[in-house]
């Protein structure tokens, strides 16, 4: 995923993932045999207040040049085009400016922060909804922008991540979205709690077989 002379993107919503990964790469940095810069992106919404203070003075602890770049996406999403069903829309929106914004920095990767339980409900969500075996990929290739997509999170369980973050005393920033809470992942996500019940190895299970599969290039 990184080698010598990489300029990564992290984009940082602020969230326990980002976080997360943010912090991750930059401890990397002090042992990992090659040579790469990192940069902290987080991109505003337009909606609601959302306080940054704490992210920039991580960033400046862990010595990370910190951009914040603003947009409208959240205005677009459920003000002006009032989608019923906002992630799709907004995700691409989120992806197109963080992927312009990495490429002004001179970036030639960005990282985003999926873990190991968004592998699996990414899975379950294109199978239920899409009709189709999909879901991420360790690293993409966008020839369009002549970037790639890594994601170094992507076999560490969420549960790890928010062990990290309270023995860290790590504070998340709170996302305003007014979806949250009322999604399809959500529902997947509760979904995957109640099947847990009756078997443990459920997401084991799961993840295991997008690994034996080898779809989206794993």
């Amino acid at each position: 995923m990184i080698q010598d002379g990489d300029k990564i993107a992290v984009g940082v919503s602020g969230g326990k993932d980002s976080l997360t990964l943010l912090v991750a790469l930059r401890q990397l940095k002090n042992f990992l045999p090659v040579k790469f810069e990192l940069e902290a992106v987080t991109l505003t919404m337009g909606i609601g207040e959302v306080d940054l203070s704490s992210v920039k003075e991580l960033c400046e602890k862990i010595d990370v040049n910190y951009t914040i770049e603003e947009t409208l996406i959240g205005k677009i999403v459920f003000e002006e085009r009032k989608e019923k069903n906002p992630c799709s829309l907004c995700a691409n929106l989120r992806r197109g400016a963080l992927h312009n914004t990495a490429k002004k920095l001179g970036c030639n990767k960005v990282a985003l922060a999926h873990h190991m339980d968004d592998v699996i409900e990414t899975l379950l969500l294109s199978t239920f909804y899409e009709g189709r075996i999909h879901t991420f990929s360790p690293v993409t290739y966008l020839d369009r922008k002549d970037l790639y997509l890594i994601r170094p999170l992507i076999y560490t369980e969420e549960k790890l991540v928010k062990e990290f973050i309270k023995v860290n005393n790590i504070i998340p920033v709170h996302n305003p979205c007014p979806a949250n809470g009322y999604t399809k992942r959500q529902y997947i996500k509760d979904l995957l709690s109640d099947l847990k019940k009756e078997n443990r190895e459920i997401k084991n299970n799961i993840f295991g077989a997008v690994k034996r599969s080898g779809i989206d290039n794993w």
